[in-house]
């Protein structure tokens, strides 16, 4: 049942492989793949050819194996920010609307000061006063950043669904806000949410790869240091560097489509409403 639905959205099925093919390449291809340490400046810009696959940077070093084993970090950062801005933000919006009362109005008027706060400028002036060496302490930074918007949402389609007769008969019987929350009201959200979790996991990559292109956290091997590292080389001056500089490029363009076709079959999945109409 649950493959029959995942596969009823062509276009999602197809963002689905995509994402499985991105976690192959980031967390089993390195095993396969040497880790392009040494530099040959015999070799600088050489084009795609069957030694190297996407051709060499600007130290001779193969693009192909980088892009290997700099997937990691963004596929490991992305999931973990999606999770904890969905969390925060589902468990504030629902027991803001769900409770009401002063916790209502304190949590909307938190969340709409927050909103105000630019969002990239405060994560750059955080790099510069927290060492940002770490993925978890990133990702957590990211999803703090990011609970505000989502809690809005969510909050409002609590308030919505509160108001229909079962919840309204739950809350009759003295069931729980327990009970109500995460047996009646999340069930009934589950598309929405997984949506949004797509939506938190596609800005946090933007924002790392932003932070680690302005050099404003530790260089690792990724993606966004492929590409700060063709820009500060002066790659974009030579004609032969195209591979270098639009590898990176295309395979975040590509992570990121993948993340967003996917939530058409997560939506496909957890919708039921969307499953009747085909």
């Amino acid at each position: 049942m649950f493959l029959r639905n995942l596969t009823r959205n062509k276009v999602g099925f197809v963002g689905t492989l995509m994402i499985l093919g991105f976690i192959f390449l980031a967390f089993i291809m390195p095993y396969f793949v040497p880790a392009p340490h040494k530099a040959d400046i015999t070799k600088i810009y050489e084009r795609p050819s069957r030694e190297h696959l996407l051709g060499t940077d600007s130290q001779g070093k193969d693009i192909w194996a980088q892009i290997v084993h700099g997937g990691r970090d963004i596929v490991v950062m992305a999931f973990l920010t999606g999770m904890i801005a969905t969390f925060i933000g589902v468990s504030l919006g629902s027991l803001s609307a769900v409770i009401g009362g002063p916790l209502d109005s304190f949590l909307t008027t938190l969340a709409d000061v927050w909103l105000t706060i630019p969002r990239f400028p405060l994560l750059a002036v955080l790099a510069g006063l927290i060492t940002l060496n770490n993925i978890i302490t990133l990702a957590l930074i990211l999803a703090v950043l990011s609970w505000a918007g989502l809690y809005r949402a969510i909050r409002a389609q609590v308030f919505s669904i509160k108001e229909r007769d079962y919840i309204e008969a739950a809350t009759a019987l003295g069931l729980g806000l327990r009970h109500i929350i995460f047996s009646e009201i999340l069930p009934n959200m589950m598309a929405y949410i997984a949506i949004n979790f797509t939506l938190a996991m596609t800005a946090a990559i933007y924002a790392q790869v932003g932070l680690v292109f302005l050099g404003l956290v530790p260089l690792t091997r990724n993606w966004g240091v492929m590409i700060n590292l063709a820009w500060t080389q002066g790659a974009i001056f030579f004609r032969d560097s195209i591979y270098f500089i639009m590898a990176p490029v295309v395979a975040i363009a590509l992570f990121q489509l993948s993340i967003v076709w996917m939530s058409r079959s997560l939506e496909e999945i957890f919708n039921p409403r969307l499953r009747a109409g085909r």
